[in-house]
């Protein structure tokens, strides 16, 4: 009698038991959908900060202006990969975007090309685009894409140079100066903060070139 009374207890225990470690499971679970729901929403509202640099590479006699510290181990690369004698950053431009959103600009600046090549200060015109976003690849490191990331730019090159017939009129004589068009497109992946270069435009007669770099991290507020 006491032991059918011991083994009525045992099965009581391992079924509430059981039925406890029935319910903690189903909480979980539940929580969960909640959790990835909180998460998926929280990196819908991630911005990122992208930086795009413009370097300037060139053979002309030309110093080097001030660079900033995080572009260092780019020159570096560049100086062991390029036979050019002179960098110098051209324009940098900082914005922000959200987590799958696109980025567009265009803007009118100064010659990007050596003095020599636009004597005028002609300015070029310039665009940029891409679609940012968060991924994480096979190592589950995380970085950030650029989908179809676009740079162009319309810059002035010389044609023909001062027409030497002016003079006799005392007409002012200038070169003929040209626009023409280069660029790039690509996606692009990088990690968090880490300036990487997207590309190389030849441009001009002179051998003269343009190397784009992009970053991109979350930004702090």
């Amino acid at each position: 009698m006491i032991s059918k009374k011991i083994r009525l207890i045992v099965c009581l225990v391992v079924c509430s038991a059981a039925m406890l470690l029935t319910s903690a499971a189903l909480a979980q679970d539940a929580s969960q959908p909640t959790r990835a729901t909180a998460n998926a929403q929280k990196e819908i509202e991630t911005n990122l900060d992208t930086q795009l640099y413009l370097i300037l590479a060139t053979n002309r006699e030309a110093g080097e202006g001030k660079v900033p510290v995080i572009l260092e181990p780019v020159l570096t690369r560049l100086r062991e990969t390029l036979a050019f004698k002179h960098y110098s950053l051209a324009a940098s431009f900082l914005n922000r975007v959200k987590h799958m959103g696109r980025i567009e600009m265009k803007w009118v600046g100064g010659p990007l090309l050596a003095p020599a090549a636009s004597p005028m200060g002609n300015p070029s015109f310039n665009e940029f685009g891409a679609l940012v976003r968060l991924i994480v690849d096979e190592n589950g490191q995380k970085l950030v894409r650029m989908d179809d990331f676009r740079f162009g730019s319309r810059v002035p090159i010389i044609t023909a140079q001062a027409s030497t017939t002016a003079a006799s009129t005392n007409a002012p004589s200038f070169p003929v100066i040209n626009y023409e068009s280069v660029g790039l497109r690509t996606d692009i992946s990088m990690p968090e903060g880490v300036p990487v270069i997207a590309g190389t435009l030849n441009v001009g007669p002179s051998g003269d070139a343009i190397i784009v770099v992009i970053s991109a991290r979350r930004s702090g507020n």
